[in-house]
This record gives structure tokens, sequence and C-alpha cells, in this order.
């Protein structure tokens, strides 16, 4: 489960950090050096859920939904300054109870 998680917590940093470096770059006038860097950490992104201990694809994915959910809502809070209310706040443990049920919920 320690692996689980900590894979979760990588692709997420890679696919939010990713997409951060290439809308400061589009939207925020950056240099080009943001969308290079941030096209790889995409790429990461894309291959760290291959890592996870699961066999499920559509399970790892629809995990990682709520994951990255939560870690957007952090990220804002972080580099944007955004705290997040109350429903973004319920909505983030919402979504980590079914994350919780979705992978790590006893299968035969």
């Amino acid at each position: 489960m320690i692996k689980s998680l900590l894979l979760f917590f990588l692709a997420g940093l890679a696919e939010i950090g990713g997409g951060y470096l290439i809308w400061q770059w589009f939207r925020k006038g950056q240099p080009f050096y943001f969308a290079i860097i941030g096209a790889a950490l995409l790429i990461v992104y894309g291959l760290l859920p291959s890592f996870q201990p699961t066999a499920a694809f559509g399970r790892v994915y629809a995990a990682y939904g709520a994951i990255f959910i939560v870690m957007s809502l952090l990220w804002d809070w972080r580099f944007d300054g955004r705290k997040p209310d109350g429903p973004e706040t319920w909505g983030a443990l919402i979504c980590l109870i079914g994350v919780s049920v979705i992978m790590y919920w006893p299968r035969r």
C-alpha cells in the first residue's frame, strides 16, 4: 500500500507540476524552457502509473483521479495562495474515501 500511495503522489506531482509549467509558459509568458520541462514531467506522469502493484488499469486511473483532485487543490493553495473553501474540502475528502474503497477494499 505504501508503494502504491507513493506512486500516486509522484504521478500527481509530475502531472500537476508539468501542467503548471506549461500553463506558466503559455498563459503567463514564462520562458519556453518552462514548456519543455513541463512536457518532460507529463511524460514521466504517463509512465508512473504503470508501476502500480495492481494490474487493473481502470482501477488505477479511477483512483488517481481522486488523488489528482486533492493534490490540485493543495497545489493551488501552496503556489497560487488560494485556500480551498468548504465545498472543495468536503469534495476532496469524499474523493479520498472513494479512492480508498476503489484501491484498497479487500478482494478475492
